[in-house]
């Protein structure tokens, strides 16, 4: 897609510090109710949160065990198990599906899903780190650079309400990785976590941000405008 094929821009804010998860999942609902009634835009909220466990619609019990005793939440999004926490960068989309969003045709979970997989993906890119899809495997992985073996650097976990989207994307930046082990990551036991950091200690959050917003516009059409 060429910068002549784009034809508007998205509303893009952070917030600075740690978001508390509950204030996060108010804002979220109630600007997916407003986009749906036409009377807010579709936004890109760049946020971190305090450490916190998020259940998706399909978390088990047995998956969570939690040592530290943090809080845990009902996310309402589909998935299993997340952990977010500081060091970790989470990119909420909030956007209409019924209309096309660049590679993503009208109504088209599989292309949305696939969409911001690929955002991640061309993000960490830019920053030097080779990140792929599995069949079967939700999410973003790589290869972790101390242990050689494949590792979850972006996760991703979605809703959709009247078409349309909120929650999304997650990229370890600079985490405590011990942190996860709090649960099983997205119910997957076999793989672990990894970070940015792991393959380069200069990365910072400000540069992922910054590689999110220029990799934006070649999935999703539109471009991020500071709202």
């Amino acid at each position: 897609m060429t910068r002549d094929e784009i034809c508007e821009e998205i509303l893009w804010t952070s917030s600075p510090g740690l978001t508390p998860y509950p204030d996060a999942l108010a804002f979220m609902e109630e600007r997916a109710r407003a986009i749906h009634q036409g009377t807010s835009d579709p936004l890109v909220w760049i946020v971190e949160h305090p450490p916190v466990f998020t259940a998706g619609t399909s978390a088990k019990d047995a998956d969570l065990y939690n040592p530290h005793g943090y809080p845990t939440y009902d996310a309402g999004r589909g998935g299993q198990w997340t952990y977010h926490g500081p060091g970790q960068r989470l990119g909420y989309v909030m956007m209409d599906l019924t209309k096309p969003n660049g590679t993503v045709p009208p109504r088209d979970l599989r292309a949305f899903v696939a969409g911001l997989e690929g955002w991640m993906i061309d993000a960490l890119a830019r920053l030097g780190v080779t990140a792929f899809t599995r069949e079967g495997r939700i999410g973003v992985w790589t290869i972790d650079p101390l242990s050689g073996l494949e590792a979850k650097i972006g996760a991703l976990g979605i809703r959709v309400s009247r078409w349309v989207s909120w929650h999304g994307v997650s990229i370890n930046v600079s985490p405590d990785l011990n942190d996860f082990d709090g649960i099983v990551p997205c119910g997957i036991r076999e793989f672990g976590v990894t970070s940015l950091q792991r393959f380069d200690s200069s990365l910072t959050m400000k540069d992922l941000d910054d590689a999110l917003t220029a990799a934006w516009p070649e999935r999703f059409g539109s471009i991020p405008q500071e709202a």
